[in-house]
């Protein structure tokens, strides 16, 4: 596998700009090597990240290095285990939210507010969960431990909706 080196500069003020670089080579599922030098897998997802990565450079009136690299076994190795060290980080908070979101639909039916706008919202939770899991998927190339789990857990929140769903119209029903 190949993988893309990026090293950049950036004036350090306004800070904004770091911060944005940052975040966007995150959201990309790069590993940081050191400040300002970031590496991550080529192909489909991952260098339309890049593009936006430059084009926050750029605005920011930097310089971004690019290298496509091909590294020996031993950093190879390395640079998967880190990449799927952040993965598994991102699919542990995963859980953690289909936790917390089927905790809420849980305290929502003890105190008995099974109302249309309740249930919006808690459709539009676990569809931002659902969109959430299809990123971390996709960047997930080294199968992280935790991602059958999390595959699981969302299948079971969207139990644990469709069932709010059915208890929220039963409410609505004349009795």
């Amino acid at each position: 596998m190949s993988w893309r080196v990026l090293a950049y500069r950036v004036p350090a003020e306004p800070s904004r700009h770091r911060v944005a670089i940052w975040r966007e080579l995150r959201r990309a599922g790069a590993v940081s090597l050191q400040q300002a030098t970031w590496a991550l897998p080529t192909g489909e997802g991952f260098d339309e990240r890049v593009e936006r990565a430059a084009r926050l450079v750029e605005r920011a009136d930097g310089q971004l290095y690019v290298f496509d690299v091909v590294p020996s076994e031993e950093t190879a190795s390395l640079l998967e285990r880190m990449f799927t060290e952040d993965r598994e980080a991102e699919w542990a908070e995963f859980l953690a939210e289909c936790d917390k979101f089927e905790a809420e639909v849980r305290r929502e039916i003890e105190i008995d507010k099974l109302t249309l706008p309740e249930l919006e919202e808690e459709e539009q939770s676990y569809d931002r969960l659902r969109r959430w899991f299809r990123e971390l998927r996709a960047r997930d190339l080294f199968s992280a431990p935790s991602a059958e789990m999390a595959e699981r857990r969302l299948k079971e929140c969207g139990e644990t909706v469709e069932d709010f769903a059915e208890r929220v119209y039963s409410a609505r029903e004349p009795r």
